[in-house]
């Protein structure tokens, strides 16, 4: 997957059409606060959210009691 990555990189940057546009310096201002804002955005969602997705992962890579395995020992048979 990377390697494709790569190589769409290495064509468009080899095979650049010329772009008749202007971007003032405030463009590249306004996309860094975007990019500024998404990523505290998305710290904020990580912090509200946290417990919720600490008890998701903790509940997917717990070990399984011993009740567990017995319950599913005797629905097998």
């Amino acid at each position: 997957m990377l390697a494709i990555i790569l190589l769409l990189l290495i064509y468009f940057f080899v095979f650049a059409q010329p772009t008749y546009a202007y971007l003032d310096p405030g463009t590249g201002s306004y996309i860094t606060q975007l990019m500024i804002g998404f990523v505290a955005g998305g710290l904020y969602l990580l912090k509200v959210y946290w417990r919720k997705i600490a008890a998701v992962v903790k509940r997917l890579f717990r070990k399984p009691k011993k009740t567990d395995e017995k319950k599913r020992t005797n629905k097998r048979s």
